[in-house]
């Protein structure tokens, strides 16, 4: 992950406990004539934390790339509602994204580090339960999104009707699903785990995406995601804002 990705996300979401943003101290230098210790300037400081990005915040930007994914997912369903031409490519390249980057890398991540530290704490145990019973049939639509979105399946009526109702239920499931992570799983997690806990999971998640992914792995897949958005023609922001009626 980038040093850059560690200093946006530092800057714009470090939390106090209280939930108040925490300013750099300000420094003050010291007299060299009077043996003191000089104070490093409030920029050092600032790059240091930079570097100490809570677990739960780097997830939760990891939700926004399949928040993305969903709106592409959306997209090609409604090209295909309208009887317009759609490439079955649209739903490989999305179906390969979410499995690499959602279900292989993330939810792993989720699986393996998130969820027990609830369930040895028997707290949020039915939601834990639910989330990882979600994960599971997540991955059985996306094969089927994976089969029939071949060349030779999806031109076959059958085959592009089940991938229609593939994509649907995945989307139905995903959006409630990452809600409640990011509205209750993480700011409880946040409560119940210290944070030097949450620093070292942070840099155990920072290792992995190196990984699987190389040096700004997160980036690399916002950019992927961004390509498919321009080819589709949604990726300008402002095209989604509503114009306000006449009076």
């Amino acid at each position: 992950m980038s040093h850059d990705r560690r200093q946006f996300l530092a800057s714009g979401l470090a939390l106090s406990a209280g939930g108040l943003l925490i300013p750099p101290s300000l420094a003050r230098a010291a007299d060299p004539g009077k043996g003191a210790t000089a104070v490093k300037p409030a920029e050092d400081k600032r790059d240091e934390s930079a570097e100490e990005v809570p677990a739960t915040e780097d997830l939760m930007r990891e939700h926004g790339v399949l928040n993305r994914v969903l709106l592409i997912y959306e997209e090609g369903l409604r090209r295909l509602d309208a009887k317009q031409e759609v490439s079955p490519a649209l739903f490989q390249r999305c179906a390969n994204l979410v499995r690499k980057f959602v279900e292989d890398y993330h939810e792993k991540l989720e699986e393996n580090f998130i969820f027990p530290e609830f369930e040895k704490r028997g707290k949020l145990v039915d939601l834990t339960k639910t989330l990882r019973t979600q994960h599971q049939a997540g991955r059985d639509v996306t094969d089927v999104v994976l089969r029939f979105s071949t060349g030779n399946e999806f031109v076959k009526p059958d085959s592009q009707r089940q991938l229609v109702t593939a994509v649907r239920q995945f989307i139905r499931m995903y959006r409630p699903h990452e809600a409640r992570e990011d509205t209750v799983l993480f700011p409880t997690f946040r409560k119940i785990v210290s944070a030097d806990r949450i620093k070292e999971l942070g840099d155990q998640f920072e290792k992995e995406e190196d990984r699987l992914f190389g040096e700004e792995g997160f980036e690399k897949t916002v950019d992927q995601v961004a390509e498919i958005e321009k080819q589709l023609g949604i990726y300008e922001l402002a095209q989604f804002t509503p114009v306000r009626p006449r009076r």
